[in-house]
């Protein structure tokens, strides 16, 4: 695909409400601001969370004074600005999506002929950007708690190759469950960011991993003697885990 993407393992506003510095990063990542103010304009799509309104409030209150900023709920489309979805979309900066359900996500997306709008922007210059569904969503597939028990989801929207595993070091479950379904083939290989990292994608190529703690990974999981390896992988009997180089922010 061509554009930028920005997969959020964890963190951001609704996460590290005082740590300003992964969205930080994202608006920087706007070249030329499109806002009558100068500032850039940032797009909220909390479908994964059924559109919480709570979420898209502090979505709103976070971004206050240093984006124009809107949220784009599918269950409420008669309340879009201008009521046409695509000349929102194409009018954007950024496109920021917020975690819930991804395969609840996905279907809502392709319904409304989302995920086709979204590639459309990206290619003209929007920046898409998203923590948990919101990282899973760009992949061809990823491990998600979408039906209840973590499990694979293979049918993502494949702007960018393989699998993610979000929340690696959030959530006790995450990094075992991605290494087994790597490892057995049910995902192929793919990226790992713990809570707190974010990966640079573009025009499909991973270009940097930053983070807003110290200690916060990301990895390149993948069968292991593939060439992916590195000499510092760790490897389990199927799969490696490549340690990816990454940016402290602060």
């Amino acid at each position: 695909m061509r554009g930028t993407v920005l997969a959020l393992g964890g963190g951001g506003f609704s996460m590290e409400p005082d740590n300003p510095l992964l969205d930080d990063f994202l608006l920087s990542l706007v070249e030329r601001p499109r806002g009558e103010s100068g500032r850039p304009r940032v797009c909220f799509v909390p479908t994964a969370s059924g559109d919480s309104v709570d979420y898209a409030d502090r979505f709103t209150e976070a971004f206050a004074g240093r984006a124009e900023t809107s949220v784009l709920s599918l269950f409420r489309l008669g309340e879009l600005p201008g009521g046409d979805l695509r000349a929102h979309l194409l009018a954007q900066d950024v496109v920021y999506v917020g975690g819930g359900s991804t395969a609840n996500l996905l279907a809502l997306w392709r319904l409304h002929g989302l995920d086709e709008l979204l590639v459309e922007a990206a290619a003209a210059g929007t920046v898409l950007a998203g923590i948990s569904a919101g990282m899973n969503c760009w992949f061809e597939a990823s491990v998600t708690d979408s039906f209840g028990p973590l499990a694979p989801l293979a049918d993502g929207l494949g702007l960018l190759r393989g699998s993610a595993c979000p929340h690696y070091d959030g959530e006790a479950d995450r990094r075992p469950a991605y290494l087994d379904l790597v490892g057995a083939r049910r995902l192929p290989s793919g990226y790992a960011a713990d809570d707190g990292c974010g990966l640079l994608f573009r025009d499909g190529e991973l270009v940097e991993a930053v983070s807003s703690r110290p200690e916060a990974r990301g990895f390149r999981v993948h069968l292991a003697g593939d060439a992916l390896a590195t000499e510092d992988a760790v490897e389990a009997p199927e799969v490696a885990e490549s340690p990816l180089e990454v940016r402290y922010l602060g």
